[in-house]
């Protein structure tokens, strides 16, 4: 008795992508429904099913879809925008001035409508996007038809869709309420990437991954430099910094993961991490190439994914599994790791569990997803054909097999592409929006290209500091009161330094380019010597508008980069219209007030001679947190014997400004 499905495909080499990796040379698939009836023969099944829709293969492969473990699809609309720089320009300079400008809604349907195209036509069903506004990607993917996991964006920067990470975590909350059990598209949170996290962020994004049992997606170890900073600042490398706040208790993928050592590779593996290798990006950007044999080795879910066009420039998943394939091999001096089955799986099954879906998709198995697609290997660049070897067919797919050879993609039991046509998506009506926003663009950073900001960031290095800055300034008559007042008090005093500061400000004619600072710090020793020194530029944005009770906040954008030329060069390059000169002395003590950071410095300014000022700051990423240390602030004014009420809250250049 014969059986009734929606389809049969017959007349295929039929690879189920399974853990036994079993074949079918002349194979056939049962789709009933949305899910995977049957796999086997062709003359079993024809026996055992009768089909509404008889498909002939001719011949191809049919296999799973492929699954790309990590990309930022609405970035289609950025391709080939600041191409063959370094990361820091690349991605400061070009990628967030342009996403703070024009990323909205309708920037990220354009823009994942069109990657929506181009993953079809290179054989994706399923992917893991992280994004802003990832709301809009989930509803874009699930009108195309795609499988996805929808990752929003969550950075202690403001972004496009949230001016605090607090906005960014509730956005998260409410879309994962909102798609969670949705058939296509799997709800997650993504804070960026530890060194764009605070703690608060790292335990928060974990928290909720945990409470609805979502995928937390992570950039993790992707350069050199993001390794040396965490040594630097915490005195242990990304993933032992990031498991301390158990991070990794939830379902993580870990995107890149370049620079990992065995320690850390045994520690993902430990926890289950599935990590996403992303070959082209990380050797376009100078990233560097990931371990993945080792991470193999371990036993790790390693996946391969695109990483976003600006930094690919394609999101062709052929393309990828063939160079993971080649640059472990040549990375290791050893032919025979990550051979081609291994690479396909790293695209199939095994990427699948990396990003947490392989109970619905990535093998062909009775009672999985109908997600597959079918390859032509009967062309040129893939003739002719040797089989006394069953993994020969797997190196065609790696080595000779292009993303233009997929002619058929079905995700869900539902055709999104017949005979290379989508079925889904108009392009006809995307890509002349997509050109009028690339004009757009150009125009903006043309005319951005004249800006301090844009010089600062040409010159490579520079990063973006707190956005908010509590800060109380009171003038001292008698600064010896203080610092008694320090020492007789029950403050926590975590450290003490000494500088003497040389500052030189650059006014420019546009007060919206604000302040750019070079300053040559002295780090005096214990013997009043000076035992170090350091140059760095700051460009220190124009005052917000918004300012809390009392005047104390201020709330302004900084940059901060290093200052390896001498100051003639910096004059000559940035081109200011107005310098002024101060040199200080500056005690500077970091306490620990009601469980909250604070830096006391007392201020001797010598040039001009404006006399001693006593300076309480704390930093900040979020407005809550801000107000809040605006209150501590002033009573830390008061325990140090000073009066609010006196405070100054304009910055030293500005008060010698308004004294000129």
């Amino acid at each position: 008795m014969s059986h009734k499905v929606d389809k049969l495909l017959i007349n295929a080499h039929v690879i189920c992508m399974d853990e036994n990796f079993r074949q079918f040379e002349k194979g056939a698939v049962a789709v009933a429904g949305d899910q995977i009836a049957a796999v086997g023969s062709q003359d079993e099944l024809l026996k055992e099913y009768q089909p509404e829709e008889l498909v002939d293969c001719q011949g191809k492969i049919l296999m799973p879809g492929l699954v790309n473990a990590h990309t930022h699809v609405p970035m289609n609309l950025l391709r080939g925008l600041g191409d063959d720089l370094r990361l820091d320009v690349w991605l400061l300079g070009y990628i967030m001035p342009v996403e703070r400008e024009y990323v909205d809604p309708e920037f990220v349907r354009l823009g994942t409508s069109l990657a929506c195209a181009e993953l079809i036509r290179s054989g994706v069903t399923s992917f893991a996007d992280m994004y802003y506004f990832e709301d809009q990607v989930a509803e874009v993917v699930a009108e195309a038809g795609l499988r996805a996991v929808c990752c929003q964006t969550i950075l202690k920067f403001p972004s496009p869709d949230a001016d605090s990470y607090e906005e960014s975590l509730k956005a998260s909350e409410e879309m994962i309420l909102k798609w969670k059990d949705h058939p296509l598209i799997t709800p997650a949170v993504a804070p960026h990437a530890p060194y764009t996290s605070t703690v608060d962020i790292l335990d928060s994004a974990t928290a909720l991954a945990l409470k609805y049992d979502v995928p937390l997606h992570i950039h993790i170890a992707e350069t050199a430099q993001e390794v040396q900073d965490s040594l630097d600042q915490h005195d242990m490398p990304v993933v032992p910094y990031v498991e301390q706040f158990d991070v990794f208790k939830a379902k993580v993928i870990a995107a890149h993961c370049v620079h990992t050592d065995e320690r850390e590779i045994h520690t993902l593996q430990r926890y289950g991490v599935g990590v996403a290798h992303n070959p082209t990006s990380n050797l376009k950007l100078s990233s560097g190439i990931a371990p993945i044999s080792s991470m193999l080795e371990h036993g790790l879910n390693v996946g391969i994914g695109t990483d976003g066009v600006s930094s690919n420039n394609d999101l062709d998943m052929f393309e990828e599994l063939r160079l993971a394939a080649l640059l472990a091999k040549g990375s290791s001096g050893d032919p025979t790791v990550v051979p081609a089955r291994t690479a396909i799986n790293m695209a199939t099954h095994m990427g699948a569990k990396s990003i947490y879906l392989a109970d619905q998709v990535g093998s062909l198995e009775v009672g999985k997803q109908a997600d597959l697609i079918l390859v032509d290997i009967n062309t040129l660049h893939n003739t002719p054909h040797f089989r006394n070897d069953e993994d020969s067919i797997y190196a065609q797919l790696v080595y000779a097999a292009k993303s233009t050879d997929v002619t058929d993609l079905m995700v869900n039991g539902r055709w999104l592409m017949r005979s290379r046509e989508l079925l889904t998506i108009n392009l006809e009506e995307l890509v002349p929006r997509a050109q009028e926003l690339a004009e757009q663009i150009d125009r903006f950073l043309i005319e951005r290209f004249q800006s301090v900001y844009s010089k600062l960031i040409a010159i490579g290095g520079a990063e973006e500091q707190e956005s908010y800055e509590v800060q109380v300034k009171v003038k001292l008559k008698d600064p010896h009161a203080v610092v008694n007042c320090l020492k007789e008090s029950e403050l926590d005093i975590l450290y003490y330094r000494h500088y003497h500061e040389y500052d030189t400000y650059f006014k420019f004619e546009d007060p919206e380019e604000g302040w750019l600072r070079y300053r040559e710090d002295e780090f005096i020793d214990t013997k009043g010597e000076v035992e170090n020194i350091r140059y760095r530029l700051t460009l220190i944005g124009p005052e917000r508008e918004r300012h809390f009770p009392k005047d104390v906040l201020l709330s302004r954008s900084r940059f901060i980069a290093p200052a390896p030329h001498s100051l003639r060069f910096y004059r000559e390059y940035f081109k200011p219209t107005q310098e002024i000169y101060i040199e200080k002395d500056r005690e500077r003590w970091k306490v620990n007030f009601r469980d909250i950071e604070f830096f006391i410095n007392v201020d001797r300014l010598d040039e001009p001679d404006l006399g001693t000022f006593l300076e309480v700051k704390s930093r900040t990423w979020s407005l809550e947190d801000a107000e809040k240390k605006a209150q501590v602030a002033e009573d830390l004014v008061k325990l140090l014997g000073s009066h609010p009420k006196d405070a100054e809250t304009l910055d030293y250049v500005q008060i010698i400004e308004s004294k000129s």
